[in-house]
């Protein structure tokens, strides 16, 4: 039986942590800040340079690297869709009905609220830019959960089967709010110039916006413009071609990260908006794997295993969180531990929102941690349902049959 908690609450040690209770409203600023949450597609904790990769460009993210708080113990789930799922509900893939990734398996459950449901309900206007992949078809699209305008490409990934014949990242025909619609350039270039279009208009019409950003690279089929791949094609080190490409989609959402980051900046908009970049799993591309899921090349921050793993290279992605006008800058790392199932309830919590009796959580708030006002912050166990990990700070226990002491030496981790 589900339970009914205040966010607030608490689980004993040793137990697992899935708050299931209505999301109360806390005080927040008299302001409501703005929300721009970006997530990238297959881009693992090890591929960006400021997270230790040696070959990899990344200025702007590194530079917001510099001025956030950063979770350096964030849990996703392994794979696209759960995270997804998780991440717009605040609940378990499981528990919202999402089984897999695919064949009408990745729907949300159509009576669960989603986190646009909720700032919308809250004032905001909202909008979803890039890779969906919770729901094709009615009621199950962006625009029938709660964001009142959405952009975004079919299936789980551009030129598979449920997206429109004949897109190759280049000047595709994408969806808006339902209708196709035909868009130039490169897919990146276009979610971040469509979601920059709603954030100016949203600020033209003096409204809080809550804008889900969720560009489909790094995912493949590897696709860039030669110039990009062109910087990592012979560099030593970077194990192969699709690497290489991986690396220039980077270099190009990084590019669109630092334009973006101006736009707030000439706007006005800096200061009160929370600014949020993460990543759905581990990487696909930026590491090869040997025995026993242990990397044998490429970079993947010294974890083991990577994309669909329930070793931590397989769900520990990164975490940066910026907002000046809420004191959440100038660069501080939270090494607790935190999933994805955490951002809603802290969203809410910190923008001041109310929520119904019908929203629920199996995650907590985060301020206190993200504020540094915790004097006390509680074991946790952390489910992870897709993959069957249970997580603490010390211990990971994966697949009922194997346990890892993650404080242990380096040589005995299993990460």
């Amino acid at each position: 039986m589900i339970r009914r908690l205040s966010i607030k609450a608490t689980a004993a040690a040793g137990l697992v942590m899935a708050l299931t209770g209505p999301l109360f409203a806390a005080e927040g600023p008299s302001k409501k800040p703005n929300v721009i949450l970006i997530m990238t597609d297959d881009q693992g904790y090890g591929d960006l340079a400021c997270l230790g990769n040696p070959w990899i460009e990344s200025p702007n993210l590194d530079r917001l690297h510099g001025e956030s708080v950063r979770l350096t113990n964030f849990h996703v789930s392994p794979m696209c869709s759960p995270t997804r799922a998780a991440l717009l509900t605040g609940r378990h893939c499981r528990h919202v009905g999402l089984r897999h990734t695919n064949n009408c398996t990745e729907l949300i459950a159509r009576d669960v609220p989603t986190i646009a449901n909720v700032f919308a309900d809250g004032g905001y206007r909202t909008g979803m830019f890039g890779k969906w992949h919770v729901g094709e078809t009615y009621p199950y699209r962006p625009h029938d959960r709660g964001f009142h305008e959405a952009v975004y490409h079919g299936n789980g990934a551009i030129g598979t089967t449920g997206d429109v014949w004949g897109n190759d990242y280049f000047d595709d025909i994408y969806h808006h709010n339902g209708e196709p619609k035909q868009y130039s350039g490169y897919c990146t270039d276009v979610w971040f110039q469509e979601a920059s279009r709603f954030i100016r208009e949203s600020h033209a019409q003096d409204s809080p916006f809550f804008c889900y950003l969720a560009p489909n690279v790094v995912h493949g089929p590897m696709i860039v413009a030669d110039k990009y791949f062109r910087r990592y094609r012979d560099v030593e080190g970077v194990f192969s071609a699709g690497t290489a490409k991986m690396y220039g989609m980077v270099a190009n959402l990084d590019e669109n990260m630092g334009r973006l980051m101006q736009l707030l900046k000439s706007e006005s908009l800096e200061r009160d908006t929370i600014l949020i970049f993460m990543t759905d799993n581990g990487t696909a591309a930026g590491a090869a794997l040997g025995n026993n899921d242990f990397v044998r090349a490429g970079y993947n921050a010294g974890m083991r295993g990577k994309k669909t793993s329930s070793y931590d290279g397989g769900h520990r992605v990164p975490f940066f969180l910026r907002w000046p006008g809420g004191g959440l800058d100038g660069g501080r790392d939270v090494e607790r531990l935190t999933a994805h199932l955490d951002v809603l309830p802290t969203l809410v919590d910190r923008c001041g929102l109310e929520c119904p009796d019908d929203v629920l959580t199996d995650g907590v708030s985060l301020r206190p941690l993200l504020e540094d006002t915790a004097d006390q912050w509680p074991d946790r166990t952390i489910i992870e349902s897709f993959t069957k990990v249970a997580m603490t700070e010390r211990w990971r226990l994966v697949h009922n049959t194997e346990l890892y002491d993650i404080m242990a030496d380096p040589g005995q981790r299993q990460d």
